[in-house]
């Protein structure tokens, strides 16, 4: 694969804080998160993606099999949550999502913190959106 950059990596690994996802083809990982996050891949190469979450933060997409040093966790193993506006974006998203193909762990359903939809990405870790409950 290409490296494909909107910015350096440089520039992206002295920015802000970053979550590390563990996964087994960056690419697909980036596809699936660009896609349920509607948000850009800033950063692509073979073994490693970064995306944008909002606030700052970001999501790595590193292969396992580089990360170094060798890290004990498999892929599959974390949840991101991600809070959307409201109730129609988020029965949107689960839509869009089913008809993709996305693993659905949890259909909609409203728990104490609000209402929420759980998928797995390609790698099983979970994506879980939300809208807060409201006080």
């Amino acid at each position: 694969m290409r490296e494909r950059r909107i910015a350096t990596k440089e520039t992206i690994m002295q920015a802000t804080p970053m979550f590390i996802f563990y996964v087994t083809d960056p690419a697909a990982s980036a596809r699936f998160y660009a896609d349920a996050l509607g948000a850009p891949v800033v950063y692509e190469a073979s073994d490693f993606a970064i995306l944008p979450l909002g606030q700052g933060a970001r999501l790595g997409l590193w292969r396992t099999e580089n990360v170094q040093p060798r890290a004990g966790l498999a892929p599959g193993g974390a949840e991101l949550d991600i809070a959307l506006a409201d109730g129609e974006a988020l029965m949107a998203a689960e839509a869009r999502l089913a008809a993709q193909g996305v693993t659905i762990l949890q259909p909609l359903t409203t728990l104490g913190f609000g209402q929420a939809v759980t998928v797995a990405d390609p790698d099983g870790h979970r994506l879980r959106l939300y809208v807060p409950a409201m006080p």
